[in-house]
């Protein structure tokens, strides 16, 4: 079987390598170089601590697992992969009530959590005086243009195909049945399927291929600071967090997140804005997210920001990624939607999909707890989700 993936980012590369494991022949198409889109505006998230129990935590828990698998098969090295931990703080009595009250319904869903009363022992450079937080041991983070680069030099040892500059237009088919795609100068590649892992672009990739999804961009800011000796031991984000990951909300919203680099920079996020595609800069929103980041970490008032970098986040209205065949077109396979989790979920989105076209479920993974994932909650409402 030829499989065409359109989207050499995080999803795309790692559709590609599972896709190419399993002996399909693989040709990954995009309009720009790798990762160039959502994959190199993020931190390279991998968390598990900020997803409700649900379709989305069962997603992440089965790529967190496939992080495992890829870090061997890269090395640890080539794709800065840190099995660092996640802190979540609360900054007042009652956020850490409510914050405990998640953390045992994830408990309950399997996942690693441990209470904390001293987040200084865990953190000594945090601000005094917060009440407690979260430990959650299983949250890691990689880099994640490397990642992706990496991902797909691995699919390409396996023979597949890598095309950057090159922007699909349309599917072609007879029969009901797709038969290749035709890029926007007129190619056409053979295909016995197609994999839209456009990221933002998914939604209008989705167009293209006949087979709509409301993919929105959700605009967001990430600050950079100087190289410093490590300060900071592990991905450590404010309760709110959560709370806005899941919000519908047009305006801008801010949490902070704060973590270091094994080049010494410290990320500084995170911000979310319907904004449309506006890639303005937006010099409040880097003050508020400094601000944010000084009142956690008070020793960051004396460090300089070197960067500020900005980007969109796939984001579907359900909060839920896409992932699954599309029954109005046979052939088209979706993987995109994924917001700002994209880097997380990548593993166990392309296993999926990798299994969706092999026809069985994917190494004892539950088909069943995937299913609120699937683009059929689409069908009735014209691509918005039910």
């Amino acid at each position: 079987m030829d499989v065409v993936v359109i989207g050499a980012g995080i999803v795309g590369a790692a559709c590609a390598f599972h896709a190419a494991s399993a002996g399909f022949g693989v040709t990954v198409l995009d309009r720009g170089p790798v990762g160039a889109g959502t994959t190199s505006r993020g931190e390279g998230n991998i968390l598990l601590s900020d997803k409700e129990p649900g379709p989305e935590l069962e997603l992440a828990r089965l790529s967190r697992d496939l992080w495992d698998e890829v870090g061997k098969e890269l090395g640890p090295g080539e794709v800065e992969f840190e099995n660092k931990g996640g802190l979540v703080v609360a900054s007042t009595p009652e956020g850490l009530a409510a914050l405990h009250v998640f953390a045992a319904r994830q408990a309950a869903a399997g996942i690693q959590t441990e209470l904390v009363d001293r987040v200084d022992a865990f953190e000594p450079h945090l601000a005094p005086g917060l009440p407690g937080g979260v430990h959650y041991p299983q949250d890691a983070q990689v880099q994640p243009v490397l990642a992706a680069a990496g991902l797909l030099r691995a699919a390409v040892r396996r023979g597949a195909r890598v095309r950057t500059g090159e922007a699909v237009a349309a599917v072609t088919g007879t029969g009901g049945r797709i038969t290749g795609v035709r890029t926007a100068d007129g190619a056409v590649l053979a295909a016995d399927a197609v994999v839209n892992a456009a990221g933002t672009w998914g939604g209008e990739v989705g167009r293209r291929l006949g087979a709509p999804v409301e993919i929105l961009p959700r605009r967001g800011f990430v600050l950079v600071t100087e190289p410093l000796p490590p300060m900071i031991r592990h991905k450590v984000y404010s309760a709110d967090y959560v709370a806005h990951v899941a919000s519908s909300d047009e305006g801008l919203e801010t949490s902070c997140v704060v973590e270091g680099t094994r080049a010494g920079t410290i990320l500084i996020g995170a911000s979310r804005e319907r904004v449309g595609f506006d890639t303005a800069m937006n010099p409040a929103v880097v003050a508020l997210l400094a601000a944010q980041a000084c009142r956690l970490f008070p020793f960051l008032r004396d460090v300089h920001l070197i960067r500020a970098y900005r980007g969109f986040r796939p984001y579907c209205p359900d909060h839920l990624p896409v992932v699954g065949p599309d029954p109005r077109v046979p052939g088209v396979l979706h993987a995109c939607g994924h917001e700002g989790a994209g880097i997380g979920l990548a593993p166990g989105t392309s296993a999926l999909i990798t299994a969706q076209l092999l026809g069985r479920p994917w190494r004892g993974a539950d088909p069943a707890a995937h299913t609120g994932l699937l683009p059929d909650r689409f069908l009735t409402t014209g691509g918005v989700p039910k």
